[in-house]
C-alpha cells in the first residue's frame, strides 16, 4: 500500500469534513443498483472506511453476509460502532471467499502500479468462482481538474488545509491538520497519494473479464471524473 496506517488514521480524524453527501449518495447508488441485479449471499467491502456504505448495504439487502475490512484500526472501530462486521487487516491476509467484493470510492487509485497485480491476485483469490469485483477510479480528468487545488475546511475543533497536486500519473495531497486540545491546537501533518490506472491496465492486470464499464459525473463538471466498473471471475 501506498499510504501507511498512520497516515490512514489521520485521514480518518477529519473525514466527516471531506465528505460530500449528494456526491457520496449518487455513488452508492450505482453499487447499489448493479448488486440488485445479480444474487449474492456474501460479500466484501475492502477498504471499508468507517463503514457508511456497508450500513446502508444492509439495510438494502439484510440477507446478505457482509463484512468490510480497512487498514486502519480507526476506520475499523467506527465501522463497528455502525453495527457493521469489520476488520483491521490487508486484503492477501484475510481468509474466507465471497460472492462480491467491493472497493468504494477510489480505494484502487491508492495503490500504486507496482502492487496492482498482487493486489488483483489477493481479489481472485478471495472471490468465488463466477463472482464480481465492483469498484471505481477516478479517471486523468478527475485527478486534474476535480481533486487538485488547495482549499481549508474547519470546524470549532479543527482546522485542516490541503495541498495537492497531480504530475506524471500519482497524485499528492499534502494534509496539515491542527486539532484543539486544551485551549491550544496541535499540529499533524501527512501526506497521500494515489495513482492513474487506465481501464486497460486495470483490466489486463486483473484477469477478469470485463462486465460493466459506467463513466459518472459525480461533481457536475463536463466531463466525468469517475469510472465505475464491473470484473468477474472467470
Amino acid at each position: 500500500m501506498a499510504n501507511s496506517t498512520a497516515s490512514l488514521d489521520l485521514y480518518a480524524k477529519v473525514e466527516d469534513l471531506l465528505e460530500n453527501e449528494e456526491a457520496i449518495t449518487s455513488l452508492y447508488n450505482y453499487y447499489y443498483e448493479t448488486l440488485s441485479q445479480c444474487p449474492f449471499d456474501s460479500l466484501l467491502d475492502v477498504g471499508c472506511g468507517s463503514g457508511a456504505y456497508l450500513a446502508a448495504l444492509q439495510q438494502r439487502f439484510p440477507s446478505v453476509k457482509a463484512k468490510g475490512i480497512d487498514l486502519s484500526p480507526v476506520m475499523a472501530e467506527r465501522a463497528r460502532a455502525r453495527g457493521v462486521d469489520a476488520e483491521a487487516v490487508d486484503l492477501c491476509e484475510l481468509k474466507g471467499r465471497y460472492d462480491v467484493i467491493t472497493a468504494v470510492f477510489d480505494m484502487v487509485n491508492y495503490l500504486p502500479p507496482q502492487v496492482l497485480e498482487g493486489f488483483f491476485t489477493c481479489i481472485r483469490e478471495h472471490l468465488n468462482d463466477g463472482g464480481c469485483f465492483l469498484f471505481d477510479v477516478n479517471t486523468r480528468y478527475g485527478f486534474e481538474n476535480v481533486a487538485v487545488g488547495a482549499y481549508i475546511v474547519e470546524d470549532d475543533t479543527r482546522f485542516l488545509a490541503i495541498d495537492s497536486d497531480f504530475e506524471q500519473g500519482c497524485y499528492e495531497a499534502d494534509f496539515t491538520l491542527f486539532e484543539k486540545q486544551n485551549g491550544c491546537y496541535a499540529r499533524s501533518t501527512q501526506t497521500i497519494e494515489q495513482f492513474y490506472h487506465t481501464p486497460q491496465t486495470i483490466v489486463s492486470v486483473s484477469q477478469m473479464k470485463l462486465l460493466a464499464k459506467q463513466p459518472l459525473s459525480l461533481y457536475g463538471f463536463e466531463e466525468h471524473d469517475k469510472l465505475f466498473m464491473v470484473l468477474k471471475k472467470q
